[in-house]
């Protein structure tokens, strides 16, 4: 499975419309086409940042998808009256204890490492981080996806309710400074986003 990931840092203002905008019209064209499998979108409203997630069946429809969605990100942009900038990823984990719902919130945390240990990373991501899930209050899923050729991940970590992500902030702090620690990787960001659109529909991989 694959993903792109297109940012818009935009304002306040823009932010409703540029949700609707993905919501009414991008989702639905973007559905049709060959090999997508499905959509979300985080905003953070303190900022006006938003993120567009595409997921894809395999490289190709990534790639061949690149052209077909260039106008949307163009009008999104404009929309919500910021720079976009897209970033495509190797979606490698994907664990679901069960599915968002309105009011559900994400936190998302980029990181940086050594691209040639990615896949000893990986094991033990797998091995380790799905089985503490239950600890953390009102958790719905983790997913993580990767650059391999920079070495960059992105992990997403989506909660019921704000309350309940508040509720796991000290246990999940310690769970990822941990495992960051251990595998010898460097957090780059932290960010707390709304989910807004969640319709990604990416298959169980743990």
């Amino acid at each position: 499975m694959y993903a792109r990931s297109t940012t818009v840092r935009g304002t306040l203002e823009g932010m409703d419309a540029g949700i609707s905008y993905v919501r009414d019209k991008v989702e639905p064209a973007v559905r049709q086409m060959d090999g997508c499998v499905g959509l979300s979108m985080l905003a953070e409203r303190d900022t006006g940042r938003c993120i567009v997630t595409t997921s894809w069946a395999d490289r190709q429809a990534l790639k061949n998808s690149a052209e077909g969605v260039m106008a949307m990100r163009r009008r999104a942009a404009e929309i919500m009256g910021g720079p976009a900038e897209a970033q495509d990823w190797e979606v490698v984990v994907m664990h679901r204890l069960h599915s968002a719902h309105h009011g559900a919130c994400a936190r998302v945390i980029w990181t940086d490492g050594d691209p040639a240990e990615v896949d000893g990373t990986l094991d033990t991501f797998r091995m380790t981080v799905p089985a503490q899930l239950d600890e953390l209050p009102g958790c719905c899923s983790i997913s993580v996806m990767v650059d391999r050729g920079s070495g960059r991940s992105v992990v997403t970590t989506t909660y019921d309710s704000p309350q309940d992500m508040r509720a796991a902030r000290d246990r999940a702090v310690q769970m990822r400074e941990d495992f960051m620690k251990s595998m010898n990787r460097t957090i780059t960001e932290v960010a707390e986003f709304e989910l807004v659109v969640a319709q990604l529909r990416i298959p169980e991989t743990v």
